[in-house]
C-alpha cells in the first residue's frame, strides 16, 4: 500500500506531497493541470526510463519518493534474492541529476533499474493507454486466463519441463553439428593420432635425448679429456692425489705443533674430500661414456621425428605433443562412439518432448475449463456497466511448446447485439475499451498481484448510472486493495474516501502544478464546478452535496 508520495522538480511540479487513503482516493483537476504528470513520476518510481527533460529547474536534481507498507505482500524472498534489506515499510527513491544521471534506491540501497521495475510490479498496477494496447496482445490475455484459472502450479511445472526440453534440444542440435564436423575430420585425426602414438612419447624425453646426443657426438673427446684429468690426479710421482696426501700429513704435523692450525687443517680436509669426489665422479663418467655410433644414429633419428612433429603442429615441447595426442584420442573416441552418444541424446530429447507435451496438456485443460466462467463473468460485469448486449468469446488453438505453454488465445469482443465478436483491436471504441478493461481489472483484482491500483480516467466515454456503477465497483475493490482514481466525472469523484485537487499556480516566474487535499466545503465546491463550470449555481452545489451523501 502506498502510504505517501513525494515529488520535487519534476516537469511542472516544484514540490508535491500526498498521502492517499488506504481505500479509495480521487484525484481531479483541470486539463493540463498535472494529473498525467503525476502518473509519469509514479512511472519513474516503478522503473521507467528517464531523461533530463523532466527537470523543472535544470540546475537541480529531481527526486521522487514513495513510502510503501509491504508487510502483507510476501516480498521477503524477493528482497533476499536482490540482496536488499527487508523492512515492512519500504522506501523507494528515484533521483535524476542535472547531468541526466539516474539513480534508484530501495531502503537507501542503490539498485539497478530492472530490480526496481520488478519490485514495482509487485506494488502497483497502473491503468494507462499502454494497458489499452496491451490488452489486445495474446500473451497478456493468456496471463489473464492463467490468473483467473489459478494455474500457478501447472504453469510452474510446465515451465520447468519446457526448460529441460529446450536444454535437451540444444544439446542434441549441438551434438549433431559436432558429429558432422568430427566425421569430416575422422580420417585425418586418426592418421595424426597414429603418427604421434607410434612414437610412444614420454614426459621430459626431449631434454634427455638432446643431452645424450650431445655426449654421443663428443664421446671420444670427452673420454680423452677425462683420462687426461685422471692422469693428473693419479700420477704416482707428480699426481694431485699424491701431493694432497703429502699436504694432509704436513697439516696434521702443524696442528700437533700448534692448535691454531686446527681450523686450517679442517678447511684443507673439506677441499681434499671434494677433490676425491670429483676424481671418483670423473672415473664414473668415463666408464659411462661410450663411443656408440649406432646409438647416436638412433638418438638423432628420434629427435628428428620429434622436431618434425613439433614444427608440423606448431608446438615447442614433447609435453605439448602429448597433450595434442590426448585431444586427438578423445576426438577419435567420440567418432567411434558417435552413434551411441547420438542415440542417447535423441532418446533424452524425445523423453523431454513427451514430458513437456504432457505438462502442456494438463495446463491447457485447466485453462480451457475456465474459458466459459471467464467469458460469463466478464459479460455479467459489462452488463452492469451498461453493455447488456456485449459478447465475449475466448478463441483458442493449440501450438507447439512455447515459453508460456502450448496455447494461443485471442479475446474476441462484441459490444452490440447481432455483431459477431471480433479481435479487440478492431471492434472496441474508447468508452467500450475502458469499460472492458475496468471489468477485467475488477475481475482480476483478487487473483493477480495488485496491492495498489491506479485508474487514469478509466471512466472515459461513460456517464450517468454507468459511472455510478463503475465507482461502486471501485469501492468494492478498495475494501481489499488500495485504489487511486484520476477522474473527470463528478459522480465518480464524489465517492472517494479522500479527494485531491491538482491545479496550476501562476504566482511565481514559472507555472507549477500543485495538489491539495480537499476538505468538506472545498470538496463540495470542486464537485459543483465539475457539474456546472467555474461559477456553479445553487442547484449544482446541492447536487454536489447529494453526490457526497451517496
Amino acid at each position: 500500500m502506498l502510504k505517501s508520495l513525494s515529488i520535487s522538480n519534476y516537469a511542472l511540479i516544484d514540490k508535491l506531497h500526498m498521502q492517499p487513503s488506504q481505500g479509495l482516493s480521487m484525484i481531479t483537476g483541470e486539463t493540463g493541470a498535472g494529473k498525467s504528470i503525476m502518473l509519469g513520476a509514479v512511472g519513474l518510481l516503478l522503473g521507467n526510463r528517464s531523461d533530463t527533460k523532466v527537470l523543472l529547474h535544470e540546475d537541480k536534481k529531481c527526486v521522487i519518493e514513495g513510502v510503501f507498507d509491504v508487510a502483507n505482500y510476501g516480498l521477503k524472498d524477493f528482497f533476499d534474492k536482490a540482496e536488499l534489506d527487508y523492512e515492512p515499510i519500504c522506501i523507494i527513491r528515484r533521483e535524476i541529476s542535472p547531468a541526466g544521471k539516474s539513480r534508484s534506491f530501495v531502503n537507501d540501497t542503490p539498485v539497478l533499474l530492472d530490480a526496481l521495475k520488478t519490485l514495482g510490479s509487485y506494488l502497483m498496477d497502473v491503468h494507462s493507454q499502454h494497458d489499452t494496447l496491451q490488452l489486445g496482445e495474446g500473451n497478456y490475455q493468456l496471463s489473464l486466463i492463467d490468473a483467473f484459472a489459478q494455474t500457478q502450479e501447472e504453469l510452474k511445472n510446465y515451465k520447468a519441463d519446457y526448460q529441460s526440453f529446450q536444454k535437451a534440444q540444444k544439446s542434441f542440435n549441438e551434438l549433431t553439428k559436432k558429429a558432422i564436423e568430427l566425421q569430416k575430420e575422422a580420417d585425418f585425426n586418426q592418421f595424426q593420432l597414429e603418427e604421434l602414438s607410434v612414437l610412444g612419447l614420454k614426459e621430459g624425453e626431449q631434454a634427455e635425448l638432446e643431452s645424450n646426443q650431445e655426449i654421443l657426438e663428443n664421446a671420444e673427446e670427452i673420454k680423452l679429456k677425462i683420462n687426461e684429468m685422471l692422469n693428473l690426479f693419479q700420477d704416482e710421482q707428480f699426481g694431485i692425489s699424491q701431493g694432497m696426501s703429502q699436504i694432509q700429513q704436513g697439516m696434521q704435523s702443524l696442528e700437533r705443533l700448534a692448535h691454531v692450525f686446527a681450523s686450517l687443517r679442517e678447511r684443507f680436509q673439506a677441499v681434499n674430500i671434494e677433490l676425491k669426489d670429483i676424481e671418483e665422479t670423473l672415473g664414473d663418467e668415463e666408464n659411462k661414456v661410450e663411443v656408440d655410433f649406432e646409438k647416436l644414429d638412433e638418438t638423432r633419428d628420434r629427435l628428428s621425428k620429434i622436431y618434425q612433429l613439433q614444427k608440423k603442429h606448431g608446438v615447442a615441447s614433447v609435453e605439448e605433443l602429448m597433450e595434442l595426442e590426448k585431444e586427438l584420442a578423445d576426438k577419435v573416441f567420440q567418432v567411434q562412439n558417435l552413434d551411441e552418444t547420438l542415440a542417447k541424446a535423441k532418446k533424452f530429447l524425445e523423453e523431454s518432448q513427451a514430458q513437456v507435451a504432457q505438462s502442456g496438456r494438463i495446463l491447457r485443460m485447466k485453462r480451457q475449463e475456465s474459458f466459459t466462467a471467464f467469458q460469463k463473468s466478464l459479460e455479467s460485469l459489462l452488463a452492469g456497466l451498461g453493455m447488456e448486449n456485449s459478447k465475449v468469446v475466448m478463441e483458442h488453438k493449440g501450438i507447439a511448446p512455447a515459453v508460456n505453454g502450448m496455447d494461443e488465445i485471442e479475446l474476441l469482443f462484441s459490444a452490440n447485439k447481432g455483431s459477431s465478436p471480433q479481435p479487440l483491436k478492431k471492434v472496441a471504441s474508447g468508452g467500450e475499451f475502458s469499460r472492458l478493461l475496468f471489468a477485467i481489472k475488477y475481475l482480476m483484482a483478487d487473483k493477480m498481484a495488485m496491492p495498489t491500483l491506479i485508474f487514469d480516467e478509466i471512466d472515459t466515454g461513460i456517464s450517468g448510472e454507468v459511472a455510478l456503477k463503475m465507482v461502486g465497483m471501485m469501492q468494492d475493490i478498495s475494501k481489499r486493495h488500495q485504489v487511486i482514481c484520476i477522474t473527470h466525472l463528478p459522480q465518480v469523484a464524489g465517492q472517494g474516501d479522500l479527494h485531491y485537487f491538482v491545479y496550476k499556480d501562476n504566482s511565481s516566474e514559472k507555472t507549477v502544478s500543485k495538489i491539495k487535499l480537499l476538505e468538506n466545503e472545498e470538496r463540495v465546491m470542486e464537485l459543483a464546478k465539475m457539474i456546472a463550470g467555474a461559477s456553479p449555481s445553487a442547484s449544482a452545489i446541492e447536487s454536489a452535496k447529494e453526490l457526497l451523501r451517496r
